[in-house]
């Protein structure tokens, strides 16, 4: 158990912030039971009893959840309880006013929150209850820094890795193929976006209450106004957790423990005033088989004629 990780949850102050801001709009102290599901260490449910629950059950998963145990004997909250396992697994779960999970990543399904909160809707919630978070949507926009792309190039400059006269006549093009089919975690900046960021679309949207397919897909386009070297796709969330309550990972966001995503691409984009970049992102997530996550972008000139179409699939950049 990496117990840094959970340090970094309830040292995020924006996030807390947020979620507990959510729970006080929904929260009515002595009657709203509330299910913390992917609790951690308890922070939520914890702040749920603070705010008046009358009951809190939290689920989770391996030694985590015995920490969290001693957490709540250490702070005597008698309505706190811990069920240790994966909310999917409880035969018969109470059913609860409010269902509440951060099981949210830097790509925010990657810890199965759409199977989670499917499952939790059904199975947990009474009718009439509230989900939080209620729905997310993820946007997407060009990078037109060259910092990140240089970074992934390090494969190229081996041959004169030792200085002076010493040479490695060595190719690493396989590795740095492989490098390029990978997504990134990465502080990214306004700076660093296309149009300081307001080239920013949505791709992907949604709302929890609903039927939600696993696999995801959007296709997002931009007409440049200017020339520019677009070297790949920055992606982030934004996540309603309650009504005008929203909790953001966006660049000019307030900065949270997660980051933002880079897509890179092998082969730089020089646009022209006029032309065409589109981008087509899929993701398929699940808690068997992981996340899978793949990107097409296609640049044409200002009459429509295709000028370069590249493809890149994260199974790519896995060794086997």
């Amino acid at each position: 158990m990496r117990i840094d990780y959970h340090r970094t949850l309830v040292a995020d102050a924006v996030r807390n912030r947020a979620f507990h801001a959510a729970l006080a709009a929904v929260i009515k102290p002595g009657t709203t039971v509330v299910a913390d599901i992917g609790a951690g260490t308890g922070l939520l449910g914890l702040m749920a009893a603070r705010l008046g629950a009358r009951e809190v059950y939290l689920y989770e998963t391996a030694e985590v959840a015995g920490v969290a145990a001693e957490i709540i004997k250490r702070n005597r909250v008698r309505n706190c309880h811990v069920m240790p396992c994966h909310s999917t697994e409880m035969q018969k779960p109470p059913r609860v006013d409010v269902v509440v999970s951060e099981t949210l990543g830097n790509y925010p399904y990657e810890e199965d929150i759409i199977e989670t909160l499917a499952d939790a809707r059904a199975r947990f919630l009474k009718p009439g209850g509230t989900l939080i978070p209620q729905g997310i949507r993820q946007y997407v926009a060009p990078v037109v820094n060259a910092r990140f792309h240089r970074e992934l190039c390090a494969w190229d400059e081996i041959a004169g890795c030792l200085g002076g006269t010493q040479a490695l006549a060595l190719d690493f093009s396989s590795a740095k193929v492989m490098s390029f089919n990978n997504v990134y975690v990465r502080s990214i900046t306004t700076a660093d976006l296309l149009d300081g960021g307001a080239s920013a679309r949505s791709w992907d949207a949604i709302d929890f209450m609903a039927r939600n397919r696993t696999s995801r897909h959007g296709e997002i386009s931009w007409a440049l106004d200017g020339a520019a070297t677009v070297y790949g796709l920055a992606t982030w969330w934004s996540a309603t957790l309650a009504q005008s309550i929203e909790l953001s990972t966006a660049p000019d966001a307030a900065r949270t423990h997660w980051e933002q995503l880079y897509f890179p691409l092998s082969a730089p984009i020089s646009a022209n005033p006029g032309d065409l970049i589109c981008a087509m992102l899929r993701s398929r997530s699940s808690r068997n088989a992981g996340t899978h996550l793949a990107w097409t972008v296609i640049h044409n000139d200002r009459h429509g004629r295709l000028i370069s179409r590249q493809s890149y699939d994260l199974d790519k950049g896995y060794l086997p």
